[in-house]
């Protein structure tokens, strides 16, 4: 790992975070500690209702935790308004999620132009970096199509080429392989390697899907709201950074 690599991308400490189930108030997350660096991939792996997904939500700016501190970009993100949250999220963070979330009347190139719109970018520079992206990702020849015409893998590569367009500088995947077969997800994870290894984002991945812990350069087990396994992994991923191949089109995909 580089110099350039290794610099910290984004740390919390403390995260607290409860619910109210009827009377009851449960606690999701039981002060979680955590951090990820540019150029890594971050896997949060853990067990349905493990927190994973709050998890990720409190550190992107989407829920507000009740307790602790989550620091990107040297600024303390919830100390923020809800305005520059927002600018926060729209400029420095990409979402992919497992529902892939695409609007069925739009087209692949559409679904991304649309989002790089809202930064602001003319509608023919938008349009090439939309271009650039969809082929990143091997759908260059599909970039007409709508959803409906698409595949699962094809769709949930859409969802990448949309987040990667904006080359944010923190990516986060809540289970990005769940609705997909294991050749699709893996076609899946790569892309997101290739977003650490090549825009050097940090990539923090949440999955319950032990087939991706190849392609993680750290990994951490949450389980009932708390980090069991918070520490750097001590070998090298089962998958090298400069073995990341290019855009690829599975069988079937």
């Amino acid at each position: 790992m580089t110099a350039a690599n290794s610099a910290m991308a984004l740390s919390a400490r403390g995260l607290v975070k409860r619910f109210k189930a009827g009377r009851n108030v449960v606690e999701v997350l039981k002060g979680v500690d955590f951090h990820a660096r540019h150029g890594d991939v971050t896997m949060v792996m853990g067990p349905s209702g493990s927190g994973k997904s709050t998890l990720i939500a409190a550190l992107s700016g989407l829920l507000k935790p009740d307790e602790g501190q989550v620091s990107a970009h040297g600024e303390d993100l919830w100390s923020r308004g809800a305005g520059r949250i927002d600018r926060f999220r729209l400029q420095h963070c990409g979402f992919i999620f497992q529902g892939f979330n695409l609007f069925p009347a739009l087209t692949a190139l559409q679904q991304v132009t649309t989002v790089l719109k809202y930064q602001g970018l003319s509608r023919p520079e938008a349009r090439r970096i939309a271009v650039e992206a969809l082929e990143e990702v091997g759908l260059g020849p599909r970039m007409n199509q709508r959803p409906s015409e698409l595949s699962g893998g094809e769709k949930q590569r859409i969802a990448i080429a949309r987040a990667i367009a904006k080359r944010p500088s923190l990516l986060f995947a809540d289970e990005p392989t769940s609705a997909l077969d294991g050749e699709n997800g893996q076609v899946v994870i790569r892309l997101l390697r290739r977003a650490a290894v090549e825009h050097n984002a940090a990539v923090i991945c949440v999955t319950h899907d032990p087939r991706l812990e190849a392609f993680a350069d750290r990994i951490i087990h949450i389980e009932d709201g708390r980090i069991l396994e918070p520490e750097p992994r001590d070998e090298a991923p089962a998958v090298p950074r400069d073995a990341v191949p290019g855009p690829t089109t599975p069988p079937g995909a």
